[in-house]
């Protein structure tokens, strides 16, 4: 058999075999976080006498909207985790079937963070306890979304009026 007859044969067969074959597209990567600082002057706006709070737990809730050909799904995400030495907090979703975060509209997927608790004695008292207010930054060529949440804040028992005035 001829080698030209015998490569354009085969090369016919491989292509009938990849036509139905549609590419997989890769799942996104969704990152929320956020911060929580210490409201000193206690006047829910972060102040030069501020600072952020590290061991702060907070309950983050997500549900995104998955979608396939078949069905429509909406997966929720409860977790708490504890702020870093910054006052940051970071939940990271790893890819899920279905969510295309750079792809879909703000209004598919929803975040919400709540303070928990924090191990600071001086700075219990809590001021800011829940957002939902995100900014949303998404990047279709690396399939992630980045929802930032509003700072959350505590403050303490007493104001000093030393630092903040009356």
């Amino acid at each position: 058999m001829n080698l030209v007859i015998l490569f354009v044969i085969s090369s016919l067969f491989l292509n009938s075999l990849f036509l139905g074959v549609e590419p997989a597209i890769a799942n996104s990567q969704i990152i929320v976080m956020g911060f929580v600082y210490c409201d000193i002057c206690s006047n829910n706006s972060f102040s030069r006498h501020s600072y952020f709070l590290p061991d702060a737990e907070v309950r983050i809730d997500c549900k995104f909207k998955a979608i396939s050909r078949k069905t429509v799904e909406q997966i929720s995400i409860s977790v708490n985790r504890t702020t870093n030495k910054h006052g940051v907090y970071r939940l990271e979703i790893p890819s899920v079937d279905g969510i295309k975060c750079a792809e879909d509209s703000a209004v598919v997927s929803s975040c919400k963070a709540s303070l928990t608790w924090t191990s600071s004695s001086s700075c219990n008292i809590p001021g800011y306890t829940t957002t939902s207010d995100q900014i949303a930054i998404k990047s279709k060529q690396a399939n992630l979304c980045i929802y930032s949440l509003n700072a959350l804040n505590f403050r303490p028992s007493k104001r000093d009026i030393t630092l903040c005035g009356t």
